[in-house]
């Protein structure tokens, strides 16, 4: 709330640096909210999926986020589902494997499973129609800083999964800062996280 907000000349655009403590726990209170959140982070992932460097985040348990983000973000079909990203020690909560089997770790949101039945109405927006979730889980020492957002979001909510899909709207995932700017401006995501740099619409 005593955010100090600067603005840039070039795009007009509110923002503020901030140190990881402030970040992680601002973003995941807006996350808790509703708040559709563009991450922008380190190094582009080399793959067909955004596992949480070039990433739009959302609030998995909010039944309305996967209409409002195909509609109003991705203008994309309906159907399509988004992938739920899980911290890498509760994936037993969530997932279950045939006959009863301990999941392996799944990083690079290359595999389905099926969502345990009593979590379904917990986190609707990652919820496929046939009960199923394109599963990323995520530890401490491959992506610490996101590992650490899904943590505090978990603090706040309850639930340690975030709802994560590429950073991009039909175009290729977004690889420069600049990129990420200007697909933040052509549609409706509420925060622009570059880094450290909190970036709020004016």
């Amino acid at each position: 709330d005593n955010i100090n907000i600067r603005t840039s000349d070039v795009r007009k655009l509110k923002y503020q640096y901030l140190n990881e403590e402030d970040l992680i726990k601002t973003i995941a209170k807006f996350l808790a909210e509703g708040k559709i959140v563009g991450w922008f982070q380190g190094r582009t992932e080399w793959g067909p999926r955004a596992l949480g460097n070039r990433s739009i985040l959302a609030n998995p348990c909010l039944p309305e986020m996967k209409n409002i983000l195909n509609f109003k973000i991705k203008k994309r079909e309906a159907f399509r589902p988004f992938a739920p990203s899980v911290l890498e020690e509760k994936i037993g909560d969530y997932f279950a494997a045939e006959g009863g089997k301990d999941l392996p770790a799944a990083p690079f949101m290359e595999k389905v499973y099926f969502i345990k039945p009593e979590k379904r109405n917990v986190i609707p927006a990652v919820v496929h129609v046939d009960g199923t979730g394109r599963l990323q889980t995520v530890n401490q020492k491959e992506n610490p800083l996101y590992y650490k957002l899904i943590k505090e979001f978990s603090r706040l909510t309850g639930e340690p999964i975030l709802l994560n899909t590429s950073f991009n709207e039909n175009e290729p995932i977004v690889n420069k800062p600049e990129e990420a700017i200007d697909c933040f401006l052509r549609t409706k995501m509420d925060v622009l996280i570059l880094g450290n740099y909190f970036i709020v619409r004016q």
